[in-house]
């Protein structure tokens, strides 16, 4: 619970910083750019309000790691909700209405993460599973859309570092393996998510794993 809260106060303060013409540069997320992911992230915090106001009776059936769906080919942009998330991010046009529409929202949904019971059951996407887990399986969205959020824009603030090595530690448990002690979280996470291609000396120090890479998560 409280790393969620403190990846997500992360992001929203990386967010709050961004200069207005930041907006209009490229992020992390193919086709997308950084008002785009904004755009994204406000359809995230929607997500976590309506899933922790979901109740559940059943037992799980996931936790923070089967949580996560997995795909071999990172998106492209032509998927129909990635493309309408860019015409909803260019519809504020004033890049300070989407920074207001963020910011209520999410920090609607991070006071709504602090309330809620871990113990409790909630359901989304067909899935049941406890608050705990479904706050945990958060922390790997905010850290991966904080590295894309920063992708090109350097000198921003990076994530926190335990959110960077509880992601990394997640994508270890999707690998099935773990990611040489030589890289760092943040290279692990975005090689591991093929957000970036692996170098040559990389590659040959991934061994069998460069062959399963990426593991896109979503």
């Amino acid at each position: 619970m409280d790393l969620f809260s403190r990846s997500w106060t992360a992001l929203r303060t990386a967010v709050a910083a961004l200069p207005d013409e930041d907006f209009a540069r490229p992020s992390g997320c193919t086709g997308w750019l950084v008002r785009d992911l904004v755009c994204h992230l406000i359809i995230d915090a929607q997500d976590v309000l309506i899933t922790l106001v979901t109740p559940a009776a059943t037992e799980p059936t996931v936790d923070a790691v089967t949580y996560w769906t997995v795909a071999d080919q990172p998106p492209t942009g032509d998927d129909p909700l990635d493309a309408l998330i860019v015409r909803l991010a260019a519809a504020y046009e004033d890049p300070h209405l989407l920074t207001f529409h963020f910011d209520d929202v999410g920090a609607a949904a991070g006071r709504a993460a602090e309330l809620a019971d871990p113990g409790a059951r909630v359901s989304t996407q067909d899935m049941v599973l406890t608050v705990g887990d479904y706050l945990t399986a958060y922390v790997l969205e905010w850290t991966l859309h904080h590295l894309d959020l920063i992708a090109h824009l350097p000198g921003a603030a990076e994530p926190p570092a335990d959110g960077l090595a509880r992601a990394r530690a997640m994508l270890e448990e999707i690998a099935g393996a773990a990611f040489p002690a030589s890289f760092t979280d943040k290279d692990a996470l975005r090689v591991g998510t093929g957000r970036r291609q692996p170098t040559e000396a990389e590659r040959a120090e991934l061994g069998e794993l460069a062959g399963k890479l990426p593991f896109v998560v979503g």
